[in-house]
């Protein structure tokens, strides 16, 4: 009896096994019902997924190289001209009555020019700042309120080259002292300090006299290659 037990134990394991051989073939396309199991019987772990449906993870943005002008550089250089900034050494000022003023008998207006001495071009751009020296000393100066007028460029002045700026007062009228339309008493400077943005404040005086003007305005074109009148 015990023979005949372990021979029907033996049958209905190979039946069984017959049976899963038989599902195995039947499965579509060839591929065996196990394929997500190993041989073991242990799980078979999926291959990395090659979608290109556009999510993929954050990359590490790059770091941009260090700048190579860090720090603070003793001049500017100006790209569009190669030119570095004018400083105050290098520039010369001189100051003369403009030919195109307004009527009256003080100043009226006056033509700054200023001469590149560095010996290499050089670049100004901007609007000067103009403040009266009283007694013709920096240290008592009197700022003057400026209105800008035309636009701004850079200019480069070759060595030995000049540029220009031209300043239009409030006319000074009447004879003698002279008297402001506006009422306030008219001022005069025996020198002004022009300021040249980037290439500091240069004391001048006129060629023939003495500032005289009303208001403590003036009207300042930009920094200029050409020479106004």
């Amino acid at each position: 009896m015990y023979g005949i037990g372990i021979r029907r134990v033996a049958t209905a394991m190979v039946t069984a096994s017959a049976a899963t051989l038989l599902m195995t073939a039947c499965q579509p396309g060839g591929s065996p019902a196990g394929a997500g199991s190993s041989p073991s019987g242990a799980p078979v772990k999926p291959a990395a997924s090659t979608s290109t449906s556009g999510s993929t993870s954050p990359s590490t943005p790059s770091t941009p190289a260090a700048s190579a002008t860090s720090g603070s550089p003793a001049h500017t250089t100006t790209p569009s001209t190669g030119a570095k900034a004018c400083g105050l050494p290098d520039l010369k000022a001189s100051m003369y009555q403009a030919a195109v003023r307004p009527d009256g008998t003080g100043t009226g207006a006056a033509i700054v020019e200023f001469t590149n001495v560095s010996g290499k071009a050089c670049t100004v751009q901007g609007y000067p700042t103009v403040a009266g020296a009283g007694n013709g000393s920096p240290e008592k100066n009197r700022p003057l309120k400026v209105t800008t007028t035309g636009g701004a460029s850079t200019v480069k002045v070759a060595a030995g080259g000049k540029a220009w700026t031209k300043l239009t007062f409030v006319q000074v009228q009447g004879e003698a002292d002279g008297y402001c339309k506006s009422g306030a008493t008219p001022a005069s400077y025996p020198t002004l300090v022009v300021g040249v943005p980037g290439a500091g404040a240069h004391q001048v005086a006129l060629t023939d006299g003495v500032i005289a003007e009303c208001d403590d305005k003036v009207t300042v074109t930009a920094l200029s290659a050409a020479k106004p009148s």
